[in-house]
């Protein structure tokens, strides 16, 4: 990822403008997003919702792969050195994030394209009909179907945690630089997907259950961000420079409105009357947490690329 220059003498900045760029955000996003439709497709795996055949499980692994693939071209786009990009297959360093988060990446595959192989589209099996065998095979193997849901729900929670752990070790950014960045990923990626699955699942007690699973995401992502900010707050003076950043500086307006009220408030309140049997289900809020969840990403970002030691003497 490409360092960003600043302006020391201005740190009054248009939020919008200094930013990465929209690749390392939608990378982040979709990267969350996947991760937890592999959680709750690895979840309906072990709890044998598979049995129903218009389980959410036969059509997630598809978008997963897609959105996923979307994600990792992402990455790639924002790469300063993108013919050397394979290098990060040749070692492994346990110390390096990036050499983790390719690695995952790479594991994350196999498993969604054997869930897949479940129950893959028709047009798959038209072109590829030798995989009726291996369908054959894994359905035949409730074991199996069980260690493959087990396999989504560890390599999707891997993949939700290195979104966030990825920020939270660079430590010239103070923002970013919180043990607790990694929760907030990983349950904003729950809760999106939970809140995407919710929209597309056919199955009536499914829609029922994500979202009733969403507003408990929803409450414990901002039960996080309480104590992300908190935990900012009562820190170094540069920590606490930056989380003005989003409390009373240029990033307050997008972060409190757009993630925090439209994002996780607004919705939660109209799902709760949902599952309460007050009001119809509506795609409405699920589209507010997902638009939500990527906001959160690119206010991360953006004031994280801010909130580095240098600025913190200009304030």
């Amino acid at each position: 990822m490409q360092e960003l220059t600043t302006t020391r003498h201005n740190p009054q900045i248009d939020p919008f403008t200094h930013v990465w760029g929209w690749e390392i955000p939608v990378y982040l996003f979709l990267g969350g997003l996947v991760a937890g439709m592999m959680i709750i497709s690895g979840y309906f795996l072990f709890s044998k919702r598979y049995k129903e055949n218009n389980c959410a499980c036969y059509t997630l692994p598809i978008i997963s792969l897609i959105l996923l693939s979307l994600g990792m071209f992402s990455l790639f786009l924002d790469l300063e050195h993108k013919l050397f990009v394979w290098r990060l297959y040749t070692t492994f360093k346990i110390a390096s994030p990036m050499s983790w988060g390719a690695w995952i990446l790479i594991l994350v595959y196999p498993i969604i394209i054997t869930n897949l192989l479940m129950g893959p589209p028709a047009y798959i099996v038209n072109r590829f009909p030798q995989l009726n065998k291996i369908t054959t095979y894994i359905n035949t193997r409730p074991r199996l179907i069980q260690n493959i849901g087990i396999g989504n729900m560890l390599l999707g929670g891997m993949l939700g945690v290195y979104t966030g752990v990825l920020l939270s070790t660079m430590g010239s950014r103070p923002l970013w630089n919180t043990s607790i960045l990694w929760v907030l990923f990983l349950v904003s990626g729950l809760s999106t997907a939970a809140a995407f699955v919710h929209m597309i699942a056919k199955n009536i007690s499914e829609r029922e259950l994500l979202a009733k699973a969403d507003n408990g995401f929803l409450i414990i992502e901002l039960f996080v961000i309480v104590l992300m900010l908190v935990g900012l707050a009562t820190s170094s003076q540069v920590q606490i420079q930056a989380v003005q950043l989003l409390v009373g500086g240029p990033y307050t307006a997008p972060f409190w409105v757009f993630v925090v009220g439209m994002g996780i408030i607004i919705p939660l309140i109209i799902q709760l009357l949902a599952v309460n049997h007050k009001i119809k289900h509506t795609p409405i809020a699920p589209i507010m947490v997902i638009v939500g969840g990527l906001i959160l990403r690119f206010v991360i970002v953006a004031a994280g690329q801010f909130s580095h030691y240098i600025n913190a003497h200009f304030h």
